[in-house]
Order: structure tokens, then sequence, then C-alpha cells
């Protein structure tokens, strides 16, 4: 049996070769259209590949139910907006940690904090990016602003790093880092709307 969102497909387990297949098949079905899958059960434990085409190995006999669960892109991509805020307080609260340390004399925990810190704003633009390209976003004045000041900010704290002056490194951290950061819980918000017009427009 092949159950997709609670309902039981007309594929049938004997028409496929191996697990691989039906999944292939089923995420090229018209039923997961603009949706993302989160889940498959396999005879109803949760299946997950350990290694690249494990689910090729997982013959059709084995088999007695798939079941595979899914959720709107545009749920998906609320549901991350959702984090993103998080991870803007995380940012905050890093960038007063390695200002603090830096104020502390303590430069090697210090640096290793604030190597830690570009990591999570590197990946919090990269998501940024990958959201407004998906789904076509406006470029809104705030986006604008906060990508400008973040990215000059940040050429800025390269050439002060280099200069290993680490009290000028703490104040900007503290006194233009922070208040860049803040900028963009707005920001967060635009798209999160845009998003959600953009749902109901083509809905």
């Amino acid at each position: 049996m092949i159950v997709i969102d609670g309902r039981q497909s007309e594929l049938a387990l004997k028409d496929f070769e191996n697990l691989e297949q039906i999944l292939e098949n089923v995420l090229e079905n018209d039923a997961l259209q603009d949706r993302i899958v989160t889940d498959v059960l396999l005879n109803g434990q949760p299946f997950s590949e350990i290694y690249p085409h494990q689910a090729e190995d997982i013959e059709s006999q084995e088999i007695e139910k798939v079941e595979i669960l899914s959720v709107p892109v545009v749920e998906m991509a609320v549901d991350i907006t959702q984090e993103l805020y998080k991870v803007v307080t995380l940012m905050g609260k890093g960038g007063r940690e390695v200002a603090e340390l830096f104020r502390q004399a303590d430069d090697a925990e210090a640096l290793e904090t604030y190597q830690d810190l570009l990591d999570v704003v590197r990946s919090f633009l990269g998501m940024i990016s990958t959201l407004r390209e998906e789904f076509g976003l406006r470029s809104n004045p705030e986006f604008v602003d906060a990508s400008k000041d973040l990215s000059a900010l940040f050429t800025e704290m390269t050439e002060v790093l280099a200069n290993e002056d680490w009290v000028l490194l703490a104040d900007l951290l503290e006194y233009e880092f922070l208040p860049a950061v803040s900028k963009w819980e707005a920001v967060i918000g635009t798209i999160r709307f845009d998003i959600e017009v953009g749902a109901g427009a083509t809905a």
C-alpha cells in the first residue's frame, strides 16, 4: 500500500522493483505539486537514507506500506522565516558575547567565537537569498538597507581583524553590528508577508 498525506494512492507496490522507484514516481505525482516531502514511513517506521541510493536496495517485496507526508512549499517557507527570527536573536547574542570576550582580553576564545558568528551570519544570509529567489520576492528598501549595512560592516571588521585591533572590533560589534542585526527582524517580517500574499494570489 502506498499512502500520500493520509490518502491511499492508486499506485501499487507490485508495479515497482524497489523503494527508490516508488519515491521517484510519487515525487512526479501531481498530488505533490508545490509541496515538500517532510517524512517517509516504511512499514510504519521513519525512513531516511544512511547512504546514497539506499532506497534502491530495498526491494518492493520487502515493503508492506509506504507512507509519504508533505507540507505546502509556502507553509514550509513561513516556518523557515519563523526560524530566522531565532537566528537573528542568536546573532545578537553572539555579537554581545564576542565583544565581551575581546574586552576581557580573552582573544583566543573571542576569535573562535567570532568565526562561529560569521558562519551563522553567512548561513542566515544564504537562507534569506534562497527564499527571495524561490519566491521571486520584491526587493524592498528594508532588505536593501539591511544588506548594505551588514556588507559594509563586514568589510570594516575584516580590516580591523587584520590589524588585530580587538578593542575597535569589540566596539564595532557592540555599537554597529547589533543595531545592523536588529534591522533584519523587520526584513524577515516583510519576506514572510510577501510569501503569504504571493501564495494567496496564486491560490
